[in-house]
């Protein structure tokens, strides 16, 4: 194969420029990419380049000599950092070898047509070097690919920082505009901060929603995933939606109005979720919803300190008493008062859910008929569940299979089965 392309040498490298003028207009014809990255002048040089370079790729391999192939990386790693399609690069070096491989069986026949069955013991060589090209090109074109992937994943959580922990110093709410119109969010708008619970890793994949659903900016960090809603005219409401058939918990913040907002929104999206339900239902918290319960979270002392004023008594019960008594006020609650309505939840007769209250009103000093005192019950009672979701989550989950989740934080028995 050396012999016969030191034969025709001169002839093929003519036929090679010419090859090379008629790939450049082509690719520049119908590849609107190439078009918009080269002009016909560098993209013919780069052509005309490879080409040559095949054939010495050839003449190598035919010595037993590895074909040069840090040239190709660095195309591929170049065209990626460029953003040219790898299908486009790919397109031009498989025409590039059709042509090449015409030139030299033209040159051959040219100057002698006897030496053609010569030639064909090559066109296996000529494509293995071509493969090892393009190989090269690709393998190069895809870590190039990731590592550009990678740093705009970098920077796109940096940006999110910027905007969910608030940027600081005087410059503040200009760094906040910055950064979120670097992630194609307006100046103003109507936006709100969602918190998943710890332990909800890779829920945000999922949490993707329809075309029409708001669209959400989800930050993954090592104590949980937060996403950046940027709501449009879509309600709040329409979070706990998107969230809804995940299971998760999750708290959301108040809707704010310009990215400077977003650090507060964030703060209160994660005050919102220490009120999230545990219980069966809808678990996502919305904190304009539970604003007593999230004043209860954001004081952590004086909610200990209600615990101890209001429910000392009761919390000093034996543990069956205790959760008995509490089970009943939280149920009470969540009824809104009803003693009816409570006895049906809890599996007992009305007279029984009366006779816990009245011994939980003698326990406390406290009437569940003034008004006062049912907030300081309520707002108590909100922290007894708060502190043993706490100590819940700092330990492994125990199921008690006695005990099923309601609504509101509190438990009713399972009916027990006859006989």
């Amino acid at each position: 194969m050396e012999r016969i392309i030191e034969e025709i040498r001169e002839d093929l490298s003519r036929r090679i420029a010419v090859a090379a003028d008629r790939l450049a207009d082509r690719t520049l014809a119908e590849d609107p990419a190439y078009a918009a990255l080269l002009g016909r002048a560098e993209l013919r040089e780069r052509i005309h380049h490879h080409l040559r370079q095949a054939v010495e790729g050839l003449t190598r391999s035919s010595r037993g000599l590895p074909v040069e192939l840090a040239e190709a990386r660095a195309i591929g790693a170049l065209r990626a950092e460029q953003g040219l399609p790898l299908a486009s690069l790919l397109r031009t070096y498989r025409r590039g070898g059709r042509l090449l491989w015409q030139s030299l069986t033209e040159a051959v026949a040219a100057h002698d047509r006897a030496a053609l069955p010569r030639l064909l013991p090559g066109a296996a060589a000529l494509w293995d070097v071509l493969d090892q090209v393009t190989d090269a090109v690709t393998e190069s074109y895809h870590r190039t690919e990731a590592a550009h992937g990678d740093r705009d994943r970098e920077r796109r959580a940096a940006l999110l920082d910027v905007l969910l922990d608030g940027p600081g110093g005087p410059s503040g709410t200009a760094d906040a505009e910055a950064a979120a119109a670097q992630l194609g969010l307006p100046e103003r708008g109507r936006f709100a901060v969602v918190v998943l619970a710890t332990g909800s890793s890779g829920v945000h994949t999922a949490a993707t929603g329809s075309p029409s659903a708001p669209r959400v900016l989800w930050r993954v960090r090592a104590d949980g995933e937060i996403g950046l809603v940027e709501l449009g005219h879509h309600p709040l409401e329409s979070v706990r939606d998107l969230l809804a058939p995940l299971g998760v918990r999750a708290g959301v913040g108040p809707v704010v109005g310009t990215p400077a907002e977003l650090a507060r929104a964030h703060r209160l999206a994660a005050l919102a979720l220490r009120t999230a339900p545990e219980a069966e239902g809808p678990r996502t918290a919305l904190l304009d919803e539970r604003l007593p319960a999230a004043l209860v979270a954001g004081q952590v002392e004086l909610a200990g300190r209600l615990r101890q004023v209001v429910l000392g008594p009761v919390l000093a019960l034996p543990a069956e008493d205790r959760r008995t008594l509490l089970t009943t006020l939280g149920t009470w609650l969540t009824c809104r008062g009803s003693t009816s309505y409570a006895a049906q939840r809890l599996y007992c007769h009305r007279n029984t859910v009366s006779n816990r209250l009245r011994r939980l009103e003698q326990l406390t000093g406290r009437s569940l008929s003034d008004p006062r005192h049912v907030v300081e019950l309520a707002l108590a009672h909100s922290a007894v569940l708060q502190r043993a979701a706490a100590e819940s989550a700092s330990r492994p989950a125990v199921p008690d299979q006695r005990i099923a989740p309601t609504p509101g934080g509190t438990a009713r028995r399972s009916p027990r089965r006859p006989g």
